[in-house]
């Protein structure tokens, strides 16, 4: 019979971890915004993994709990942010983030 490794908290973690540097490096190094929007979302669902890894490790349900609000806000904030990416998208035919800081009050 194969015997099959059963994924472990750390598992998750170093998955995470690569998930948020992967991220972090496509922030840093793209200038399209709406790129960069998909890797903080990335980002914050790495940390996401994280919360419910250490929640089930612990034996505890607030990370969880925790989880579940923070991807209700990021919900609300995809909706708003990508409105507002791509009504500016439309509008011209090359945006960087460099552009957008002209909108600025």
């Amino acid at each position: 019979m194969l015997s099959v490794a059963q994924p472990t908290s750390t598992w998750y973690l170093i998955l995470s971890a690569v998930l948020f540097g992967i991220g972090t490096i496509g922030v840093m190094v793209r200038r399209n915004p709406l790129i960069m929007f998909m890797c903080i979302e990335l980002m914050l669902n790495a940390v996401n993994l994280s919360f419910v890894a250490l929640s089930s490790q612990i034996a505890n349900i607030n990370g969880q709990v925790a989880v579940f609000f923070v991807l209700v806000v990021a919900a609300a904030e995809v909706v708003v942010g990508l409105g507002i990416i791509v009504s500016i998208m439309r509008r011209r035919t090359t945006v960087t983030v460099d552009d957008m800081s002209g909108l600025k009050g």
